[in-house]
């Protein structure tokens, strides 16, 4: 069947004859500006959309990795793994109170000179899950969904005296009257040791079995971790090292670089701080601390291989090996983790930036007159992954010190997508996918990125009141679709985001509200609108170009940052990082949709004042 498409600059024409022969719908009204008469009214403009594939994204030195396997109920499965070098706190490290050159070579004139014996007590990886940071609307410490009242810190979610701000303020848990277990209520219990309970979190951007977790559920992580012996470099030999190396999500470790085992078993995902005892300090005689404890944000705590770390860490103390990062790169090229699906399916996100490695180990100590204590004092020694480097003022630069991969494997689309990418036509379905999956190129008004629309425009006297971009989801049953759309300047690599539109430091969502791009309900229907007012105007108040616009998904609007991307033949481009670190994807009407579809084909609204 043919399609007829009225050209951009005769749908100008004909909407504004609308406007000005009958009350249509889409005028909005008129009236006086500075003592003239002035219409106000609306236009649809065509919009084309062409879907690309993403081959291939950079995945070394993210802000968020991907661990795990994420079952799309359009795209398919995606599994991850993450390959990391480890870091030292700093080179040469000492264990115990001496250097292993002084205990080599103790002075006979210090009597606790001597060979320490530092020998591996537990070795514990901690990795903390993402969590919501909006989760606390009241700010009275309660999880939103455990909080009688989110809104009212003054609230009592426990039926004691005190409110769940007053709870917070002495120490005691606002969702349990007697906190410490003594019988006596929190209200009015006076011996107590504050802030010894487990706080509850929700937990952010866990999926099980391609779902997100939740409260209600139970689920458990089934982790591996294994050596690496592959290389991470930090600079590319074929830059001549001047430019930061890079690896891509298709580059696979297992089973070629991976061999020993240090974990493998099961973590069961809790939204409960974890407690860890603390150890007794001995300047204060009149109180054990023993009996207290500290407390990890929710995440993954295992326990790794003693043997190993005692083999490549403690006993290699004054080596060469140890005496800079370069070096124990070398030595020891890092740790391999990925998740083994036994029954569920589970992908989570996490900052590898958090995650760490604690050795504790205990070691001979000796008094003034020599006197050997065996393995009679203890410390811990931390190891960790990635460190985001600061300038002289403490703020972060973007840098990363140290490496890691992520890699992301998806299988093959199913056909009604794999053929409808890459084909170089205006697409009646847009097809977003994060990592190496999909992204569309968006032109505005006509194929070829011209200017005449906008030279009509101007011509019009219009002044351009709002410019939006809809996009209606061709939604399917389990999909969790993406919380909001990433339009980017294909040039400037820059999110359209207006010049007084504002961020917020609190909340992703509610930065930027005046671009708005979040999803929405739409009676039965679900849409993105993406507000380019400013985009609009650029070009015909500033005479800019129609550039060709790029769109992904994203989970934070507020990181500008790009990547390299692989597309097919091997070409080039650079995307936004937050669409590379998201397993989720999404499908939205195009332009190029049948009638049954007309209402929900992409177009470009434009409201305007016309000056008579």
């Amino acid at each position: 069947m043919k399609r007829f498409i009225i050209p951009a600059v005769a749908v100008v024409l004909l909407v504004a004859a609308l406007v000005s022969c009958e009350k249509d719908p889409t005028t909005i009204g008129a009236g006086v500006v500075g003592g003239e008469p002035f219409d106000t009214g609306s236009a649809i403009y065509d919009v084309f959309a062409y879907n690309k594939k993403i081959e291939a994204v950079r995945t070394n030195k993210l802000p968020v990795y991907q661990l795990g396997t994420f079952d799309h109920p359009v795209y398919g499965k995606t599994e991850a793994s993450v390959t990391s070098q480890i870091l030292l706190p700093n080179g040469n490290p000492t264990f115990g109170a001496y250097s292993q050159a002084v205990e080599d070579n103790p002075s006979s004139s210090v009597p606790q000179q001597i060979v320490e014996n530092e020998t591996v007590d537990s070795v514990y990886l901690y990795i903390p899950f993402l969590t919501n940071p909006m989760d606390d609307s009241d700010a009275d410490g309660v999880s939103n969904d455990l909080d009688a009242d989110p809104d009212d810190p003054n609230s009592n979610s426990d039926s004691d005296t005190l409110t769940d701000s007053q709870e917070k303020s002495r120490g005691t848990d606002p969702l349990n009257d007697d906190t410490d277990g003594d019988g006596i209520s929190d209200d009015v219990d006076d011996d107590f040791v504050q802030n010894q309970y487990k706080k509850n979190f929700d937990l952010d951007s866990i999926y099980v079995n391609g779902e997100i977790f939740d409260r209600g559920k139970e689920a458990s992580i089934h982790l591996k971790v294994e050596r690496s012996n592959f290389f991470l470099r930090d600079l590319d030999p074929n830059a001549n090292f001047q430019e930061t190396q890079s690896y891509f999500s298709n580059q696979q470790f297992s089973p070629t670089f991976v061999d020993e085992v240090v974990f493998d078993g099961i973590v069961p995902i809790s939204h409960e701080q974890i407690p860890l005892k603390r150890r007794d300090d001995p300047a204060t005689e009149d109180e054990d601390e023993s009996t207290q404890n500290t407390y990890l944000d929710p995440g993954i705590r295992v326990a790794l291989d003693v043997d190993f770390f005692q083999q490549h860490i403690l006993d290699m103390e004054g080596s060469p090996e140890l005496a800079t990062q370069a070096n124990f790169n070398e030595f020891l090229r890092g740790l391999h983790f990925s998740l083994v699906s036994d029954t569920d399916e589970i992908m989570f996100l996490f900052d590898l930036k958090a995650a760490n490695i604690t050795v504790s180990y205990s070691y001979d100590s000796a008094d003034t007159s020599g006197a050997v204590t065996e393995q009679g004092q203890s410390r811990d020694f931390r190891l960790s992954f990635l460190q985001a480097l600061t300038n002289s003022q403490g703020q972060a630069t973007g840098a990363i010190r140290n490496n890691a991969v992520n890699t992301i494997i998806n299988e093959t689309f199913p056909s009604e997508i794999s053929e409808n990418l890459d084909t170089g036509e205006n697409a009646s379905r847009i097809y977003l996918k994060g990592g190496p999956g999909a992204y569309a190129e968006i032109k505005l008004f006509d194929e070829v990125n011209g200017k005449a629309a906008i030279n009509q425009i101007k011509a019009n006297n219009w002044i351009v009141n709002e410019a939006n971009l809809v996009f209606y989801v061709d939604k399917e049953a389990g999909v969790i679709e993406p919380p909001r759309l990433y339009l980017f300047n294909s040039e400037t690599y820059l999110p359209l985001v207006g010049a007084n539109d504002s961020f917020s430091a609190s909340s992703s969502l509610g930065s930027y509200p005046f671009y708005d791009g979040i999803l929405v309900e739409d009676g039965s229907s679900f849409k993105y609108t993406v507000k380019i007012t400013d985009y609009i105007n650029d070009m015909v108040i500033r005479n800019n170009e129609n550039v060709t616009l790029g769109l992904t998904i994203t989970s934070d609007l507020r990181q500008f940052g790009v990547s390299n991307a692989i597309l097919q033949d091997n070409e080039e481009k650079r995307l936004p990082v937050y669409a590379t670190v998201s397993p989720l994807g999404t499908v939205l009407y195009g332009s190029n949709v049948d009638a049954a579809n007309a209402d929900k084909k992409l177009k470009l609204e434009i409201f305007y004042t016309e000056t008579n």
